[in-house]
């Protein structure tokens, strides 16, 4: 089974030219066209903390739902994390560790199911001072094992780190592999590989890279990453309402 992932920084909605525009923010998605998809700061920082794509936005325009805990209302994420999830795929629980933070930042883990597989995937922020993101990394890899039966595991997200191999990558278990999609911040010049996909044993890349288009540059002070997983070895006894491939 192979599937893609992607990771990407909305920064709000707000773009180049400084327009909060969610319809563009959707139009990159769909470029992407990928089956997971961690969005960061998907929701406005202050206030209600509104989300910048609506649910009804996504239901109308989208293949995908939304997965996040919903603490308030008007919210479609947690700290402005959520997973956007293909519909096909089962999403059998979700669930936001408590990270060790001087900053608003949070994650969101959960555990899908597709074609007789399952595996479970997180979406994160880091911290931006660095002073707490190595313990974030390690707070993360034990939620995603910890009382759980051990599954195949995909985390991504925005983990600040311009460190091409050390600091917080440096944090992530033994068997996780720290992919290098490419640069993708800021997004009309790219310096730093601040956006990663890492991956758990058990799954094969068959790619991975920056999503660059004119419309992206626009979009976001981040490039959305991706990449392609096979997932190898014997199935996981997925539940039989779970979409064949």
């Amino acid at each position: 089974m192979d599937l893609t992932f992607a990771s990407y920084n909305i920064h709000k909605g707000v773009g180049a030219d400084r327009r909060r525009d969610p319809e563009r923010i959707l139009a990159v998605l769909h470029e992407l066209d990928a089956d997971i998809i961690a969005l960061q700061e998907a929701d406005r920082r202050f206030g209600a903390r509104a989300a910048v794509l609506s649910s009804a936005l996504l239901a109308d325009r989208s293949p995908w739902v939304p997965v996040a805990p919903r603490h308030r209302p008007q919210s479609l994420g947690w700290h402005g994390n959520v997973l956007l999830v293909r519909r096909s795929i089962t999403v059998e629980g979700v669930s936001t560790p408590h990270l060790p933070t001087l900053e608003p930042r949070g994650a969101v883990c959960a555990t899908l199911a597709h074609a007789g597989y399952r595996w479970r995937v997180a979406g994160m922020h880091l911290d931006l001072s660095g002073l707490r993101r190595r313990q974030q990394v390690r707070t993360i890899c034990s939620h995603m094992t910890e009382g759980q039966e051990p599954l195949p595991g995909v985390l991504m997200g925005d983990l600040n780190e311009w460190s091409a191999r050390g600091g917080a990558l440096a944090a992530f278990a033994p068997h996780y592999h720290v992919l290098a999609p490419g640069r993708s911040f800021p997004a009309r010049r790219p310096l730093g590989m601040l956006d990663r996909i890492v991956v758990s044993d058990g799954w094969g890349v068959a790619g991975c890279g920056v999503h660059d288009s004119a419309l992206a540059r626009q979009a976001s002070d981040h490039l959305p990453v991706w990449a392609r997983l096979v997932l190898n070895g014997a199935r996981h006894g997925a539940p039989a309402s779970t979409s064949s491939a």
